[in-house]
């Protein structure tokens, strides 16, 4: 089974971000996940995937252009529809967006007609409701994207295996 992970990242964080989820997804047995910028992705790959993670820093507490300018302008082109959908987001600090981006990536998942993924508080602690979401350290120095790596590694494998159960 295959799973995409697609991602905007202006300062390597939410790349970082998208490569620990892949991680997590990789660990369910079955399952050839990998992860694509929107400036560089395969669309064959992503066609063929049972699940896309869609992911991207805040950006005024909206999502980047770039990943909006590439939801309108790809995502409908690689067969969504039916695909188990996730999102998570990068943010610059604390009460950054985060959120809001996840709901506007499964608002527009649901859109294309994909089944929007939430373990919530069903799979237990850390209690993943919507979507991981990272702080960096750019601005608050005692925050940093390695103290949320475990939590973007379990969601990959709670949606791993979600999608295993839904398709195989």
């Amino acid at each position: 089974m295959k799973l995409s992970v697609i991602y905007d990242s202006k300062t390597g964080n939410t790349k970082r971000a998208a490569e620990w989820i892949v991680e997590g997804m990789n660990e369910i047995e079955g399952t050839v996940a990998r992860a694509f910028s929107v400036e560089d992705f395969d669309p064959d790959f992503i066609k063929e995937s049972s699940g896309v993670v869609i992911g991207c820093p805040s950006y005024a507490a909206l999502m980047t252009p770039n990943m909006r300018s590439w939801l309108f302008s790809e995502a409908g082109k690689l067969g969504m529809a039916g695909k188990l959908g996730g999102a998570f987001a990068t943010e610059q600090y604390s009460h950054g967006g985060g959120e809001l981006i996840i709901q506007s990536i499964l608002t527009n998942e649901m859109v294309f007609g994909m089944l929007c993924y939430s373990g919530g508080g069903s799979c237990g602690a850390p209690v993943i409701h919507l979507g991981p979401v990272g702080i960096n350290d750019n601005v608050e120095k005692y925050n940093g994207m390695d103290n949320y790596r475990d939590n973007f590694r379990v969601y990959g494998r709670r949606f791993a295996s979600k999608a295993k159960e839904l398709f195989g």
